[in-house]
């Protein structure tokens, strides 16, 4: 056990300083996105599902960075690696609408102008309503929109970042925390 860990100090060194670094980034842009999401008036589970997001990317990134520093032979894992990407690529290529729904979810969170409890008017050619729909929910794939009648419709994110929204009625927060119109 000593011999190995006087063969690999440097690396272990390395992956221990790296690993701080990447969960003190990690818990440094999870503060600011929950800041984001309290300042904007964002729901927690959507703050809690761009947190996710972001763990994942850190994750891929450090897994990176270690192999980096092991000295892993890139050609023999390459092999490996382009037959997985090529297999998830095509997923994606089959299910591209998913890759830019999540896409467009993310954005929304940074961007989206409307919160949920507010009515809001899509001018899409294929929505025939013209009453405003309410925000009850939004989701990585979808926006849940209620009409006055119950109806619920769930709109894609993507298309909701190409088409008009007008703001119909804006939800107020009163001092004691609850909403109204």
């Amino acid at each position: 056990m000593e011999e190995f860990f006087g063969s690999y100090k440097n690396q272990i060194l390395a992956t221990v300083i790296t690993l701080a670094v990447i969960f003190f980034l990690k818990y440094l842009l999870d503060k600011t996105i929950r800041k984001i999401g309290s300042i904007s008036n964002i729901v927690e589970a959507r703050t809690i599902l761009i947190t996710k997001y972001v763990s994942f990317l850190f994750f891929l990134i450090s897994l990176g960075i270690i192999a980096f520093i092991w000295g892993i032979n890139f050609q023999e894992v390459g092999l490996v690696f382009s037959s997985i990407f090529a297999v998830i690529g095509v997923a994606l290529f089959a299910s591209w609408s998913i890759l830019s729904n999540v896409t467009a979810g993310v954005i929304l969170f940074f961007s989206f102008p409307f919160k949920i409890g507010d009515r809001v008017k899509i001018l899409d050619k294929d929505i025939e309503a013209e009453e405003p729909y309410l925000i009850e929910d939004i989701k990585a794939f979808h926006i849940s929109l209620r009409k006055e009648n119950g109806e619920l419709l769930v709109y894609p994110n993507n298309l909701l970042m190409q088409k008009a929204v007008t703001l119909v009625y804006e939800t107020e927060e009163t001092p004691d925390g609850s909403e109204e119109t």
